[in-house]
């Protein structure tokens, strides 16, 4: 990566060494073949990181049923993560099974744009889905005010996969969206004879260019 430059949409994952509650990692090279859900928290020992572990914990299930597996990352040494994920097991019952970065230097945050001056030094509530091929797939960012859902990400992960393996789009609020509810979006013809062999087919259609289909 360029100096100054974050990853994108699209982009492959830079390779980087890190030391996790696992053990030493490379990644994307490690997880090879999996999807993965890099996510970063502000600080140990915070309220709102401790019920995102727990969340994350709780759908880690999930995720593995989809190819995925976890990673999160704060700017605390590693010491700290054991600890603290010591505290979750022993308080609310819960051991936390996915790796934990500890970028205690930034390199990573740095790397990955976590760290956004205009609110503070610690690591914003980034996410990045990343996929088999090691690619970067979608971005989100929080503010460390507000902890994510869970079940939007998984949901993403989902939709990530569905659009791959039918080549379709997912529309808003699936699978349940107001307008087709669990059906997905047919791609949009790209010619005039597409067009008229796409009202043909048998899609549900409100018209040419919206066409959708229960998978």
């Amino acid at each position: 990566m360029e100096e100054g430059k974050f990853v994108l949409i699209g982009d492959a994952l830079p390779e980087m060494q890190v030391v996790t509650t696992k053990g030493p990692m490379t990644l994307p090279g490690d997880l090879k073949g999996k999807w993965f859900v890099l996510f970063s928290h502000p600080a140990d020992y915070t309220p709102v990181c401790t019920t995102e572990f727990v969340a994350f914990q709780k759908r880690y299930d999930e995720f593995r049923k989809l190819n995925c597996e976890l990673v999160g990352l704060s700017i605390d040494q590693v010491f700290s993560h054991i600890k603290w994920i010591d505290w979750i097991k022993e308080k609310i019952g819960l051991e936390i099974e996915f790796p934990i970065i500890a970028d205690d230097m930034g390199r990573v945050a740095s790397k990955l744009g976590m760290i956004h001056p205009n609110k503070g030094t610690n690591t914003v509530r980034a996410v990045f889905i990343v996929d088999d091929k090691g690619i970067v797939r979608i971005i989100f960012y929080y503010p460390q005010e507000l902890g994510r859902n869970m079940d939007e990400i998984l949901r993403a992960v989902k939709g990530m996969q569905i659009s791959d393996e039918k080549s379709v789009a997912i529309p808003a609020g699936w699978p349940a969206n107001e307008i087709i509810s669990d059906h997905v979006i047919v791609p949009p013809p790209k010619s005039v004879q597409d067009a008229q062999k796409r009202l043909a087919e048998g899609h549900e259609c409100y018209d040419w260019w919206f066409c959708h289909k229960k998978l």
